[in-house]
């Protein structure tokens, strides 16, 4: 039981020195990066993650559905779900 406990131990610490080496090794064959301003950098890390602010939600005048105002058709002081609404114009 000893010999079974002293290979497994020689194992694991075989395999620790293995990654440790070929962590190493990545880190040094790495390309190196000019650093970031943190502005740059935060930036990034918004858009990559999806986090940009809120946006303002309005109502179609026709349906009545809401929906982003990068997506609305602005026509006449109002918002439109689509070009076809806003050519309908206010239900009534």
């Amino acid at each position: 039981m000893g010999k079974l406990i002293f290979w497994i131990l020689v194992i694991l610490a075989g395999l620790v020195a293995v990654r440790l080496i070929a962590r190493h090794n990545e880190r040094q064959n790495a390309p190196r990066q000019a650093p970031k301003s943190q502005a740059g950098k935060a930036a990034k890390e918004k858009q990559s993650l999806g986090a940009d602010e809120p946006e303002a939600m309005v109502r179609c005048a026709h349906c009545g559905i809401h929906m982003p105002r990068s997506e609305a058709v602005l026509s006449d002081g109002k918002t439109w779900c689509s070009p076809e609404h806003a050519k309908l114009g206010v239900r009534q």
